[in-house]
């Protein structure tokens, strides 16, 4: 018989309002000791289980949980430590963890980039010449507090050692199968105990085999899972993936693990089902809940599917689970109390989404008409807000009748640049920032006075106007050349135009984590985008109004609006994308008709959205680069357009970049000490460039000598006439005095540099 369980594969680790967050930050900053962080964390996490408990959840994550990431954590988990930090053995402390992820005084940061298609961040594990050993099995101690504290049997996660290792840099790619005999035992080890404590079901996560691994991970797979079999005998394990359909699905399958973990949502696992079958006696754990979007589920369509799952799934067990981690979404709506409560009633977050999963549960278990109150409340919610919300003709019309001409500048970039050049009169390798500076507590606190009318907008307005002045002096007086307002009135570089755009909602509490304590509020997009009215004029002409410098207009691109908001599905995703270009055209064409002349439209979630299966990729490259060029095609040729890049692959989409037809484009390279400029040493690129110089998420000052070197490896590749010299990313979370002081460097750097240039020409 057919057992039916309720699962969960992750959930949210920063609290209901983030209180993961400041007890993170609070211990940075000094304000409370190492013992209270793990009390409070201990305290969050606990109540995290609770919490799924209490919802009904039969099988709950354990060791999902971190302090700042779950890659990072398998890393230590095993003693790989990049030896500048200086680790001598034994387990991993706190100093040296954090430090590992936000660099110190000493020694630069791990590299950090996005965990496959998805915003959220991971710190990549450096295996140069490590010797790696299980020094502290977290996953073990997870396990136990959740079984002696609250009497919960959970279910471990791991972060499997395929995945692991194809996400690891520091080894030459002939090296993985003897990386992969390396780690196996340490596996092993954690398994057995795990097993030895009374754990029953293991998750390991490998999410790799989403991607097009190569013949090398499978046989690695095949390798690793034979062994786990052979020597944890009587450990269930789920073999567990997500964001896609399993590549290679037919040999996955014949993995001697307990059962897989397949994604429903975003990839096509049930076309797979018909065509290759199940394996008998396997449980299947199907991701059926959308654990990467905030909409509620059509739970009658749902159960249609998983009805029709049940039908390939042979004497083995069937789960029922969210598409992935849940720490994509946030945690709870029931703190949302602004929304329009038709737009609330269409929600659900994490929370929710547990209680979705239960509800699914009980269906199959018991049959449709065991749950038809809660299809029928459901599919009167969702009516509801397509009816009232989700159609706005004159958008859909300008949509259709778009053609590849209102996406192409009327002058070639080639001839742009020397116009550019005259107008602008710029220095050789010219500096500049990316957009943001630091809010301070004293920006974010008078922000929130504002919103809860404690200070009017007169008043607001004018403290806006006060921080934009400072920093313009304060660039001035750095000697940067093109300037930036420093984006003070915004929150959020997407939730900020979601507050301002036809066809979003923002919400109070609705923050998912990006990147260690870092977390954003993506806005929702419930209908059909269009401009409301000018966004971003006021600020950025205040700004130029103070300086004869150039100052950038700030905005943020089409693609990565649409990547970092959750938007509904009642309309395709690529016209959704146009929508916002179209609005954002006309808020470019308003900076345009005050005097801006330099535009910056940021796309750094461009990389993040392409597709894991390649065979979508380019569908989504000429979307995203057509709608980027539809925002910014009507400028006129001495305008000057910018755009900005983060953590990414950038091989992979160089086209893309080069068909964006930006004037100037800026990416990071700091963080990831400079490998991104192989991209440009095996393409060529004959616009302009700025290769981030200096790691802005870290808060050590970096030194004349570290810039330097980044400016000097960059222009081996790229001719100093196209050169820019930037951070790699936006100051709005460093500290005034970590902003000035790196700044003053990465300037002296750019002087140095300029006049060995200019001395070499003479």
């Amino acid at each position: 018989m057919t057992n039916i369980l309720s699962s969960n594969i992750g959930y949210p680790r920063i609290g209901e309002q983030r209180e993961w967050k400041r007890a993170l930050e609070s211990f940075w900053d000094g304000k409370i000791t190492e013992e209270q962080l793990l009390q409070k964390t201990t305290e969050i996490r606990l109540n995290n289980l609770r919490k799924q408990k209490d919802l009904g959840i039969d099988l709950i994550p354990v060791g999902d949980f971190t302090l700042y990431d779950h890659v990072l954590d398998t890393a230590v988990t095993f003693g790989v430590v990049p030896k500048r930090f200086r680790y001598e053995g034994g387990p991993v402390d706190l100093e040296t963890y954090f430090g590992i992820a936000r660099g110190t005084d000493d020694a630069v940061a791990s590299e950090m980039t996005k965990w496959f298609n998805t915003n959220y961040h991971y710190i990549v594990p450096e295996l140069n010449d490590v010797q790696p050993k299980l020094v502290e099995n977290r996953a073990l101690l997870y396990y136990k507090e959740a079984k002696e504290t609250l009497g919960i049997d959970g279910k471990p996660v791991i972060l499997g050692p395929i995945t692991f290792l194809k996400l690891s840099k520091g080894y030459e790619q002939r090296d993985f199968p003897k990386l992969v005999d390396t780690f196996l035992p340490l596996y092993v080890e954690q398994l057995k105990q795990l097993h030895e404590a009374g754990a029953k079901i293991v998750q390991i996560d490998e999410p790799i085999f989403v991607t097009d691994v190569g013949e090398d991970a499978l046989e690695a797979a095949k390798k690793v899972y034979r062994t786990f079999a052979e020597e944890v005998p009587g450990l269930a394990i789920l073999f567990q993936t997500y964001f896609e359909k399993i590549h290679h699905y037919e040999q996955i399958i014949q993995l001697p693990v307990t059962g897989f973990g397949l994604d429903f949502v975003h990839g096509d696992s049930l076309e797979l089902l018909r065509e290759y079958g199940f394996p008998q006696g396997k449980t299947l754990a199907a991701g059926i809940v959308d654990g990467r979007n905030v909409w509620r589920a059509d739970l009658g369509g749902k159960l249609t599917i998983l009805e029709t799952i049940k039908q390939f799934v042979k004497d083995g067990d069937i789960i029922v689970q969210p598409s992935s981690s849940l720490l994509h979404v946030p945690v709870t709506k029931t703190l949302e109390e602004k929304i329009d409560p038709v737009i609330l009633g269409g929600l659900s977050f994490a929370d929710e989404k547990l209680r979705e999963v239960v509800i699914l549960t009980k269906g199959l278990k018991e049959g449709r008409g065991a749950i038809k109150a809660e299809i029928a409340e459901v599919d009167e919610a969702l009516a509801e807000l397509k009816t009232k919300y989700r159609s706005d003709e004159a958008t859909r019309s300008a949509v259709k009748s778009l053609t590849e001409d209102d996406a192409t500048r009327d002058t070639p970039s080639d001839e742009r640049l020397k116009i550019q050049k005259e107008r602008f009169q710029l220095p050789l390798l010219p500096t500049t920032t990316i957009g943001s500076l630091p809010q301070t507590q004293e920006v974010r606190r008078t922000r929130s006075k504002w919103r809860r009318g404690e200070i009017t907008d007169q008043e607001y307005e004018q403290f806006i106007k006060e921080q934009i002045k400072k920093w313009i002096a304060i660039q001035e007086e750095l000697d940067i050349d093109v300037l930036v307002h420093g984006e003070f009135e915004r929150t959020d570089m997407v939730e900020y135009f979601g507050e301002k755009l036809n066809g979003f909602q923002v919400t109070e509490y609705g923050w998912v984590q990006s990147y260690g304590s870092r977390c954003v509020k993506p806005p929702l997009i419930f209908g059909d985008v269009s401009w409301a009215g000018p966004m971003t004029v006021k600020e950025i002409t205040y700004a130029q109004s103070l300086t004869d410098r150039p100052v950038k207009g700030m905005l943020t691109g089409p693609v990565t609006i649409l990547n970092w908001s959750f938007a509904h599905d009642e309309t395709p995703r690529y016209d959704i994308m146009k929508q916002i270009a179209l609005a954002l055209r006309k808020e470019i064409e308003a900076l345009e008709e005050a005097g801006i002349k330099i535009i910056q439209v940021d796309e750094p979630a461009l990389r993040e959205g392409l597709p894991l299966d390649p065979e979508k990729w380019d569908e989504y490259l000429n979307e995203a680069a057509y709608a980027f060029r539809l925002a910014t095609a009507t400028v006129k040729k001495d305008t000057q357009i910018h755009t900005h890049m983060c953590y990414s692959e950038f091989g992979d989409i160089f086209d893309a970049i080069d068909a964006l037809d930006a004037d100037v484009i800026s990416i990071e390279t700091s963080r990831s000490h400079g490998e991104l400029v192989s991209a440009f040493e095996e393409n060529t690129y004959k616009k302009e460039i700025g290769l981030g110089v200096y790691d802005i998420h870290s808060p050590r000052i970096p030194s004349l000598e570290e810039i330097k070197t980044n400016i000097d490896r960059a222009l081996r590749t790229i001719p100093a006439s196209q050169f820019w010299v930037n951070p790699d990313c936006g100051l709005k979370t460093r500290k005034e005095e970590e902003t000035i002081g790196a700044l003053k460097v990465m300037v002296a750097a750019a002087k140095k540099a300029r006049e060995e240039l200019t001395s070499k020409t003479v």
